[in-house]
């Protein structure tokens, strides 16, 4: 009787091991990429609309953080005057119906004294956090005049190599989806290790050792090309402080637009960014060291319509993954169409 007890605790030792193993890295998001609709693509009559966040409420009500600027600035006007606005909708992929304005550019003598742009909604143990990315121009003078024309010349206008540089990553908090938004002094982080120049375009979530997790794009140092990198950094809180850790999460092409989450089931985070020709996916156990992805490739940068159509915008980016109970659900982008921009909601299939 005693032979048989040690074999038999082993093997329920085995059982009880293999239930509780995380499952690895076996998402496929590519071949859940359905046709859809003109309901699925959110358009503002004289407005370009960019990128997107969605985030749902205790009463069930969808919530969709997006950035948009008005069409008489030009497309270059994200960096001068976009705002992010705020809609709502019953279901995770629309239609959406605008709610209101929730920031601004504060105006002079802030780090986010002019535009607020690229939002990402969070809600993070009782409240809702609203990451955003700003810049300035020093403590120079400037009018509205000067931030139009600005705009309007682009890349050209030498503000430009002043805004540029001057853009970091920051956060405001709410009790309430609707606000009121407390904005911080001070940018979230700043830029170091395996990035320069500037901090933007963030992505976070909470890793299951309760840290938070940050992702930033900045400049790849000793680079004499235009290549951006993404950087990691981590916090005992969502409103920091950031520490950045020198390894990066992608500096072997350049890439754009990360959106991160943490999948419990698997026990690891999952990013989904822009590249040249693709939008592509990336995981990570632990949050600090990153590889491509079993499906790395999610698409290619077209769209299927409906109605048969294959719609091929001329710049599709800002992805960013919906999850709910732990599945992904909706993949949004932002799609540039000759002079127009909109934010497109695709429902995943199961």
């Amino acid at each position: 009787m005693k032979s048989l007890t040690l074999p038999l605790l082993l093997f329920q030792s085995l059982v009880i091991a293999c239930t509780v193993q995380p499952r690895g890295d076996d998402l496929v998001l590519s071949d859940k990429i359905p046709e859809i609709s003109e309901a699925q693509i959110l358009k503002t009559p004289g407005y370009y609309n960019w990128g997107a966040s969605i985030c749902k409420d205790e009463n069930g009500l969808y919530h969709l953080f997006y950035s948009r600027w008005k069409k008489e600035y030009s497309f270059y006007g994200w960096l001068t005057h976009s705002e992010i606005a705020h809609a709502i909708s019953k279901h995770p992929a629309g239609p959406w119906e605008y709610k209101q304005t929730e920031l601004r550019g504060r105006g002079k003598g802030h780090w986010d004294a002019i535009t607020a742009h690229n939002p990402k909604i969070k809600y993070f143990d009782g409240k809702y956090y609203l990451y955003y990315i700003s810049t300035n121009l020093g403590d120079r003078d400037f009018s509205q005049a000067e931030l139009v024309e600005t705009a309007q010349t682009g890349y050209d206008h030498s503000n430009w190599k002043i805004l540029r540089p001057n853009q970091r990553t920051g956060v405001a908090v709410s009790n309430s989806i609707y606000g009121p938004w407390k904005r911080m002094d001070q940018p979230l982080i700043e830029p170091s290790g395996p990035i320069t120049t500037l901090t933007v375009n963030p992505a976070i979530d909470q890793g299951k050792d309760g840290k938070y997790y940050l992702i930033v794009k900045g400049d790849k140092p000793n680079e004499t090309n235009f290549v951006r990198n993404q950087a990691i950094a981590i916090s005992d809180s969502p409103t920091g402080p950031f520490r950045m850790h020198e390894k990066p999460v992608i500096d072997y092409m350049d890439t754009e637009d990360m959106s991160t989450w943490y999948d419990e089931a698997r026990e690891r985070f999952y990013g989904v960014f822009h590249a040249h020709t693709f939008i592509g996916l990336i995981t990570s156990p632990g949050g600090l060291n990153w590889e491509k992805a079993h499906d790395h490739t999610i698409t290619t940068k077209n769209i299927r319509m409906k109605d048969g159509t294959i719609w091929k915008p001329g710049r599709l980016e800002r992805p960013f993954i919906y999850t709910e109970n732990g599945r992904p659900t909706v993949l949004s982008l932002a799609a540039r169409d000759g002079d127009n921009s909109y934010t497109v909601c695709i429902p995943l299939n199961p």
